[in-house]
């Protein structure tokens, strides 16, 4: 058993973290852990307290609802308290929840059951808004739910903010609460376009709402994209309102205040299970961020009998759903190998259970995200995971980061192939350069090689090309040109017909043309059409082998990017000895006379386009509608220079 002195030294230290945590959050607007965490401290002090209730002290967190507001605002006094919610998890406590609030209003079997209002927890910001004749004289943030902040200027900017409320029979002080947020389409906007100026960005929705509500220039306030649900009311003087919570909002929304389209009343807590379900299965459509439910006894008479304990009334409960967001470490990061070559940072995690799964991995984007991050091996981090969503690393708290810690480089070769890694200027992305050669990228350079505009092997499908790489029977595209009939015939569904078949459709397409073997080949942006204008321009392999990038541009339609990309291809040494092995095995085609180009002649630099039809030729036939990422024509018109 823990001494006395160790259980308090507990709790202080407990009471510490969570002041500090408060302070990141309400004064600073800037959070340095997950909500799951904050509830996990807040839970064990709360366990403690309750065990030891001798240790109670007015000035702990359990003895009031936030922290203090900023200096930089003036404050608002609440003249009736913003409390929070007491949290839920799990379905049983809910149910123990609801036990209580029978008992309480000695409901018995047989009598109506408790009718609920439901709503979406959104994750924002709460405020208060104080209406005198209709009109909006005050913004106040909630603060330490006795005491907040003035935000009448930034409330002024939101527009669905009526500055005057609309229709009739509004009390004469009506003081509307509600939770302030910005829509995830708004705010991905928002951060992308910081991104771009080199300006900080947000963490996450809530913590842009929270912090656009305490600029202090209200121009900077009204730039973002905020939004703002009415859930309820506080202080009512000169006049009534409905009796029922549920009836409340609809005079609300009657009287131009936004509310939540997905508030519904629902009967009993088998009625709040299901609504809970219901939302928890939309939660990642909806436009906005929401952690949980609330559920408030719908009759205001009752509310008023269930009363409240110290920081949170009995009528109502948040049920909240699995954290998207946890705390972990970063016990490595790795690089791995996409198809098309992109490498891509990876976390690799300490398990954390996060949005209903164990997360050990968490991608990093890129190396420009992984040191904007600043992600290290060692780091507590916080990672997020949001419905079906790859989870990611959204931010490092830097305060518990070990000393000696480096910043992650982006390798020189590839981790798979060792080939080179290449990034090329003002593109996000690095790649690996062994197409043709490296394992990551292997089944779906096959398929492009063997496929009906490239090397045409007709029987040679997409699922046998990745049963031969999983078993590591094809390395490279010489490998097919060595498939025996006798190994072919001994698989599943491929008899010694198939076998032979597509036997000699191999065998076949070893006579092709260098247009047709250059497409093939895969290079990025080397299309139908590019790979036609080098083949024709140049003639022979070895002549594009030996051009310069200078050389490669002035083919028709290959700009300075394609020429790099292809010079590149050339250069990586696995791709040549591929190359030759094809050669060696047979593969061929027959050399042309290169393309004369006249530069000083009469249509030099000109481009023709062409609508309509041409007896002589076909859309199959238009050298702009390739289907690699060169296209020179999307439209009607075929597009064509001399």
């Amino acid at each position: 058993m823990s001494s006395p002195g160790n259980i308090q030294k507990r709790i202080e230290a407990l009471r510490d973290e969570i002041r500090y945590h408060n302070y990141r959050y309400h004064t600073l607007d800037d959070i340095e852990i997950p909500d799951a965490e904050y509830d996990r401290l807040m839970r064990e002090l709360q366990a403690m307290e309750k065990e030891h209730p001798d240790l109670v002290t007015p000035d702990s967190p359990t003895q009031r609802v936030g922290a203090e507001p900023s200096s930089t605002l003036q404050t608002v006094r609440h003249r009736l308290p913003m409390l929070s919610l007491e949290n839920v998890f799990a379905d049983d406590d809910l149910r123990e929840f609801h036990a209580r609030v029978a008992e309480k209003l000695e409901f018995e079997d047989g009598a109506p059951k408790l009718v609920y209002a439901a709503e979406p927890k959104l994750d924002g910001a709460a405020v208060s808004l104080i209406y005198e004749n209709g009109r909006l004289i005050l913004g106040a943030t909630r603060g330490d739910g006795t005491t907040g902040e003035d935000i009448t200027h930034n409330v002024r900017t939101i527009d669905s903010i009526p500055l005057r409320l609309i229709g009739e029979g509004f009390p004469e002080t009506l003081e509307v609460r509600g939770e302030v947020f910005m829509p995830r389409a708004g705010f991905e906007a928002y951060n992308k376009k910081a991104r771009e100026a080199g300006e900080k960005t947000f963490v996450n929705p809530r913590n842009a709402a929270a912090g656009s509500l305490r600029q202090l220039d209200p121009k900077l306030t009204a730039e973002r994209p905020l939004d703002m649900y009415a859930y309820s009311v506080g202080l009512v003087e000169g006049g009534e309102l409905p009796d029922r919570h549920s009836e409340i909002i609809a005079a609300l929304r009657e009287w131009g205040l936004k509310t939540c389209p997905e508030s519904a009343v629902v009967e009993g807590v088998d009625g709040c299970l299901d609504y809970y379900s219901d939302i928890g299965r939309r939660r990642d459509s909806l436009d906005y961020d929401i952690d949980g439910v609330v559920y408030k006894v719908d009759s205001l008479a009752m509310q008023r009998e269930l009363g409240f304990v110290s920081r949170a009334p009995r009528w109502a409960i948040a049920h909240k759903f699995p954290a998207q967001e946890e705390l972990t470490t970063v016990e490595d990061v790795e690089f791995q190998v996409g198809r098309t070559g992109a490498l891509t940072p990876v976390a690799r995690l300490a398990p954390v259970f996060v949005g209903g799964v164990t997360v050990s991995n968490a991608t990093l984007h890129n190396i420009d995200e992984l040191h904007r991050k600043d992600v290290r091996v060692g780091d507590t981090v916080i990672v997020r995971r949001a419905g079906d969503v790859i989870p990611e690393v959204v931010s490092v708290v830097e305060r518990r980061r070990p000393e000696g810690t480096t910043r992650v480089k982006l390798p020189a070769l590839c981790p798979v192939c060792e080939s080179h890694v290449k990034r090329e200027e003002g593109e996000a992305v690095a790649r690996c350069t062994g197409g043709l050669y490296c394992k990551a990228q292997r089944a779906e350079a096959l398929k492009h090689f063997v496929s009906r505009r490239a090397l045409d092997i007709e029987g040679l499908g997409a699922k046998l090309i990745e049963q031969l790489v999983a078993e590591d029977r094809v390395s490279d595209p010489s490998d097919l040109f060595q498939l025996s009939i006798e190994e072919l015939s001994s698989r599943e569904r491929m008899g010694d017909k198939s076998a032979e078949n597509l036997v000699r459709a191999i065998e076949a397409s070893k006579s092709t043309t260098l247009a047709r073997f250059l497409y093939a080949l895969g290079i990025r942006e080397v299309g139908e059409a590019t790979a036609a204008g080098l083949a024709n321009y140049f003639g022979s392999l070895p002549a594009i082998l030996a051009a310069s990038e200078e050389e490669l541009t002035k083919v028709p339609d290959v700009g300075p990017v394609v020429a790099t990309r292809v010079r590149t291809f050339f250069e990586e040494a696995h791709n040549r000895e591929v190359i030759e092995s094809l050669q060696d095995l047979g593969v061929h085609w027959s050399d042309t006379e290169p393309m004369k180009i006249a530069e000083d002649g009469p249509l030099s630099g000109k481009t023709f386009v062409i609508t309509g039809t041409l007896p002589s030729m076909t859309r199959k036939h238009d050298p702009g509608r390739s289907k690699g990422p060169d296209s020179a024509c999307r439209g009607q018109s075929n597009r064509q220079r001399f």
